[in-house]
């Protein structure tokens, strides 16, 4: 099984709400260890909220806004990929422009020779070209490493009809279908990577970080969260 893990910036941060909180990282590393080590393949993509939010308006260029993001992922991704290696895991990132001797340039035959080596596979760097999420960036590196499921790990536990922080009767769907996603606007991912999901049928499991064990049992069913279906 090959499965693509979506990490908000935010969660890496914890409560500090910017930066990093090793403890949490560390906690995520050790769960894809576990995985790792029975045979999944885990691909990541990290976005880079705890650093840098898209910011628009008079005060910055919206390109050279993105192109910060981006470069906040490339940060992410190297740091969580260092506390990876610290459990015992090994890891490559790639990302869609050169940086230097940091990252990998992002080829389809070198990721998946990684994979096949065991290694978990960090893309970073979004898609590389301003106006497109973190979001779009997951669903793309799904659709082309043909991974079996995307796994979108978010601070609530599931797809809901309402902020559920705003709205104490805002009903959490088990299971709907991408369809309705876009149609009622749900912002499970923005509305370039639902498309490309659908048009894909690559499905997606949301599901919420901190719940114990939380990624593993995503992966094996269990994480309690929704079920995005794609026909």
């Amino acid at each position: 099984m090959r499965v693509l893990l979506k990490l908000s910036g935010e969660v890496l941060a914890g409560a500090k709400k910017t930066g990093f909180d090793e403890q949490t990282v560390r906690g995520v590393a050790l769960q894809v260890k576990q995985l790792a080590d029975s045979g999944v393949q885990v691909g990541i993509v990290i976005g880079g909220g705890n650093f840098w939010r898209g910011r628009t308006g008079n005060e910055i260029d919206r390109t050279k806004s993105d192109q910060l993001g981006m470069l906040a992922t490339v940060m992410n991704c190297i740091y969580t990929s260092e506390i990876f290696r610290g459990v015992g895991l090994k890891t490559q990132i790639f990302t869609p422009f050169l940086c230097g001797g940091f990252t990998e340039l992002f080829s389809k035959d070198k990721a998946n020779a990684c994979f096949e080596r065991g290694m978990v596979v960090f893309f970073a760097g979004g898609t590389g070209h301003p106006y497109f999420s973190t979001d779009t960036g997951v669903a793309l590196r799904a659709v082309e490493m043909e991974a079996d499921k995307i796994l979108l790990a978010k601070s609530i536990d599931g797809v809901y009809d309402d902020d559920p922080a705003k709205n104490p009767q805002a009903k959490k769907y088990d299971v709907v279908s991408i369809d309705e996603v876009i149609a009622k606007n749900l912002q499970v991912m923005d509305l370039t990577a639902s498309v490309l999901a659908r048009d894909n049928k690559m499905p997606l499991l949301v599901f919420g970080l901190d719940g114990e064990n939380s990624i593993v049992n995503a992966v094996n069913g269990d994480a309690g969260g929704t079920v995005v279906t794609v026909g």
